[in-house]
């Protein structure tokens, strides 16, 4: 358990490492971007984005939504669904059974069971995703939650730009 802890926190400052690395490598705008929601229109459709900026940690945390509680969110594009600790997932009545842990998935801090689920509606910031995969892990396995690639894939685009991540439906 000690290796784990030791490896989490090594990953933990590394991953933080690289983004101070990402940030001063990508020129500067002139102005400096706060976290923002807004909508542009176009003349065939309306573009809704959420700008998000970096946490003091290199983090992307946000909130949203889902079937209409509120829930935070730390931005992972290296998690391949959303992920909830099972206490957010009983705010808005998602209590798995026992039996229902059957999913393996491996984590920073180990292999452990998840729960899997779909979501009918996300929302971040106005930007609306239906049916969207979920997990529920064990609260000890996951203390945030993540806003994986099966809300963010359903975007028109997400990406890392200036120290504020961006997603645009």
């Amino acid at each position: 358990m000690r290796n784990i802890m030791i490896f989490a926190a090594l990953m933990a400052i590394l991953g933080t490492a690289m983004a101070e690395v990402a940030d001063r490598m990508t020129p500067k705008p002139a102005a400096v971007v706060a976290a923002t929601v807004g909508a542009a229109a176009t003349p065939d459709s309306a573009v809704r984005s959420v700008s998000i900026a970096r946490d003091a940690r290199g983090h992307f945390q946000t909130d949203g939504r889902i079937d209409g509680q509120r829930i935070g969110f730390m931005v992972d594009t290296g998690a391949s669904v959303i992920a909830l600790n099972e206490t957010s997932a009983a705010q808005f009545g998602l209590r798995p059974a026992r039996g229902d842990y059957n999913a393996m998935v491996t984590t920073a801090n180990g292999t452990v069971k998840a729960a899997r689920a779909r979501l009918a509606l996300v929302d971040v910031g106005g930007l609306l995703v239906r049916d969207v995969d979920a997990l529920v892990l064990p609260d000890e396995a996951l203390s945030v939650n993540l806003l994986g690639l099966s809300f963010l894939s359903k975007l028109k685009r997400f990406e890392y730009a200036n120290g504020t991540m961006v997603l645009e439906q």
